[in-house]
């Protein structure tokens, strides 16, 4: 009897140092959490100083304060930082956008020329911020380059040519299509909850995947998987969801945005 109840103290013991361990944050009080983060931000600075060294870097305020413009009502009505976001627009005739470590989200030149209206644009814009918010960015180069690698690049010992490689990877080449789908469907839900129509999203998703005269500078279509297939998933998660939406931009801005960056 004795050794019975001794047993069950033991236990008990057991559970009531677990339930007390189970109550303290030790990601806060170590700071797992920010030594991620100033890993991504070194890596994501990293990288940001090869782009800035090799490509044109857009300041045109009509430009740039349109996208901050658009983004904006992504960011309010989802609980994101939209300071936290390090968006840059970069000239470049290729349609596409891409997120970097450290929430660095790039946008080609070619990206905003291609897209027929402002919900078009918006749909991209909340998927690459939709893969900056789930951590998708370090998950892939985790996967593809390996997570010591990356480590090496903030402790200076990394090469200018693993960072080129790692440009490449973000910019031309498609996460898991599991990553992609929750990116997209993210996005969309981001869309419904500022009122921003994403039908028009999954048109340039269908348009981009059939329009050949687009050739080569179709980057963020050709690169991401079954983009006919992604245009109809899309439809079906919105259909239904009747709402009524509004606009980002006056029309007159919008115009004065898309000549901008016409002639830049």
């Amino acid at each position: 009897m004795k050794i019975l109840f001794k047993g069950l103290s033991i236990i008990a013991l057991f559970f009531a140092v677990w339930l007390l361990l189970a109550q303290i944050d030790f990601v806060s009080i170590f700071g797992i959490k920010e030594a991620k983060s100033t890993t991504e931000t070194n890596i994501g600075n990293l990288i940001w100083d090869e782009i800035k060294s090799t490509e044109e870097i857009i300041v045109n305020d009509t430009v740039t304060k349109t996208i901050d413009k658009l983004i904006k009502p992504i960011c309010d009505d989802n609980g994101i930082n939209q300071d936290s976001l390090k968006v840059h627009v970069i000239k470049n005739n290729e349609v596409n956008a891409f997120a970097l470590p450290g929430n660095h989200l790039v946008v080609y030149t070619g990206l905003i020329d291609a897209s027929k209206n402002e919900s078009a644009l918006i749909g991209v814009l909340g998927h690459e911020i939709a893969h900056i918010e789930n951590r998708h960015v370090m998950k892939k180069l985790s996967k593809e380059i390996g997570f010591s690698v990356l480590l090496s690049l903030t402790g200076g010992s990394g090469s200018t040519e693993v960072i080129k490689e790692i440009f490449h990877s973000l910019s031309s080449s498609a996460y898991d299509r599991s990553l992609e789908r929750e990116a997209d469907i993210t996005s969309v839900e981001y869309m419904l909850n500022s009122k921003v129509n994403p039908a028009p999203f999954a048109d340039f998703l269908y348009e981009m995947s059939i329009d050949s005269s687009f050739s080569e500078a179709l980057a963020w279509v050709s690169t991401h998987p079954e983009a006919e297939e992604r245009a109809k998933y899309v439809l079906e998660f919105i259909k239904g969801k009747k709402q009524k939406y509004k606009t980002v931009l006056l029309q007159t801005e919008w115009k004065a945005f898309k000549k901008a960056n016409k002639d830049l």
